[in-house]
Order: structure tokens, then sequence, then C-alpha cells
């Protein structure tokens, strides 16, 4: 991406369509970028829909696109890759599986060419190759996987997104934002992109501290962690034990215990103070609302409590969390 400002054309991307692909993140980012080129008032940017041969594609939720161009003739500088619906490892390889003619016209592209992607489309850039000796991210919940499938690729799965000068990958299905920013503020300067930011209300990518990467209920790809989560999520912080929530799962304690540990590597009593924390955690971050109004909210059994808490697990005050990670 180092070399959009100096580009005397538009710098021409490829919005790549595959069957099963979800392309919201495709269309927002088009529209992120033809905002800025009317922003700098000049066509900084140009974007195409492209996708292995031209026609129509079947993308996720029973959405069908047309495109008119197929990869192979594509005149782009650079290719977005989508991410597609996928809630285990076992289905990222099918889906990888069935698009091996996919993968082989991406690691086929001009090494000039810059790959981008995010969410679970990291994995079919991953599987062409082109990531090889690369740092790069991916999704939390694949990070496990990834790395023992394509040990070439420098895997630093607990960044959000990794801008290198011929690829860039981010985690997340609005994982196209980062990229979308980086992209806009070397080409056309950072205060327009904030100005953008504004104009269009997008939120800036919010990035928490480590202690709660992949902490949020939608990220949960086991129906365990999820109904866990609905759990403490729905219950004062004070009334969480580890008796209640086995009730609540109608499982034993020690049957509870031994799923959470294999699966998240903590024990329950831990992992659910980290999911109550979490809660405080995206309060701070997204709210203005006072400590005392958090902790009375969620349940807590003082302030002091929460404080106390808060500060062991993230070596942060409340306040110290909100100025270094709030959106502001």
């Amino acid at each position: 991406m180092d070399s959009v400002s100096a580009m005397h054309r538009p710098l021409r991307i490829g919005l790549l369509l595959y069957p099963g692909c979800i392309p919201a993140g495709l269309l927002a980012f088009a529209d992120l970028l033809r905002a800025a080129n009317r922003r700098a008032g000049q066509e900084r940017f140009e974007t195409v829909f492209v996708a292995l041969q031209a026609g129509t594609v079947a993308c996720a939720e029973g959405l069908s696109l047309l495109v008119s161009g197929s990869l192979a003739e594509a005149d782009v500088d650079a290719l977005l890759v989508a991410g597609f619906w996928a809630e285990s490892s076992q289905q990222v390889e099918k889906v990888v599986g069935d698009n091996q003619a996919l993968v082989s016209a991406l690691s086929a592209c001009s090494k000039q060419m810059q790959l981008w992607s995010y969410c679970t489309g990291v994995c079919l850039i991953a599987a062409s190759g082109r990531l090889d000796g690369q740092a790069s991210t991916v999704t939390w919940w694949l990070a496990g996987a990834m790395a023992q499938r394509y040990r070439k690729v420098n895997w630093q799965s607990e960044r959000h997104c990794v801008i290198n000068p011929l690829t860039a990958t981010a985690s997340g299905v609005n994982g196209y934002l980062p990229i979308a920013q980086a992209l806009i503020e070397r080409a056309i300067g950072e205060e327009m992109f904030h100005d953008l930011a504004k104009l269009m209300v997008l939120a800036r990518p919010v990035q928490a501290h480590p202690a709660f990467a992949a902490m949020s209920l939608i990220e949960q790809s086991s129906p365990l962690l999820r109904q866990l989560h609905r759990c403490v999520e729905k219950s004062p912080a004070e009334q969480i034990t580890v008796q209640r929530l086995a009730e609540q799962l109608s499982l034993s304690p020690r049957t509870l215990a031994r799923k959470v540990s294999a699966e998240t590597g903590m024990a329950v009593a831990a992992y659910a103070r980290c999911i109550k924390l979490n809660q405080v955690s995206e309060r701070l971050m997204l709210t203005s609302a006072a400590v005392n109004t958090i902790s009375a909210d969620l349940g807590f059994s003082s302030d002091s409590n929460l404080r106390r808490m808060f500060k062991e697990l993230t070596d942060l005050t409340p306040l110290e969390y909100r100025q270094r990670f709030g959106r502001g």
C-alpha cells in the first residue's frame, strides 16, 4: 500500500466474489473508497467486481451477483478477498477445498498484485501460498488451525490487522474497515479519513486489551461457550458461581469445568470473570458511563471490587483503560 500516493492513475482494486462469500464488506469497502474520491476531489481509487469466471455468483444468504469480468482478465493493482461463513476449522477446510480452482488462480496472479483479505477469506490467500514468509493475522478462532496448516506464514493472531507492501490481512467480519482506513490515510491523509468517518458515521475499529481478545459472544464458535456467555452476561457479577452456571446449563459442575477447560484452557470461574469484565471493557470503550454506574448495572458488589478485579486482569485502572482504548 505504500505506493498509493505516488501513483498518477487511480489504484484499481478488484473485489473478488466466489460461491458462498459474504459480499457486504466488499460493498462497504467500495462505498468508502468512493467517498474518499469525492473528499479528495479526484479519482484516487477505482473498484471493480471480479470472479473466477464472468457470470452470476451465488453468494451467501441466497444473494446472487452478476460479475462481468474474470479474475484472469482483470486489470487490477490489488485484490480484496471477502470472507465466508464458517463455524469450525473443518468447515473452513471444506470451503478452501471446494475452491481449489480459485486458490490456484490466486497463486497465479502477478507477484506485483497486492492481495488483501479479512476474516475467513484470509484462509484462501494462505492456501494460495501468497502469504508465505509474510506477517499475517486471521480471525482468532482459526489461529491454531491456520498455524498448523500453513506453517510458512508468520501468523500474528494477536494483531487485528497486518499490512505489508504486497499483502494485508485483518480479522473479523469488519476487517475490511482497517484495510480501507490504512489505504485512504496513506493516499489522502489521516485528517481526510477522519472527516469521512464523521460524515459516514463510521466507528473506529475498536481494539481492546489482549485480555479480552475474542471474548464477545458473537465470536464463540462453540454452542457451549455461546450458552455460557449468555448466562454470565445476563447474571449480576456477584451472583455468578460455577454451581449456578452448571445448573443453568443442565450440567454437573465437574462436567462444565472439564468442557470449558478443554475449549479455553481456563477454569470456569476465571473464564466467567473474563466474560463479565469484558462487559466492563466494552462500556468503558464505547460509553461515557461512570464506573459506579457500570458497576451497579453489571451487578458488582462495589466499585472497589470491580476496580480491583479489572486492574488484576488488565494492569490498568478503568480510567486508564478508557483513556487508552476508548473510542473518544
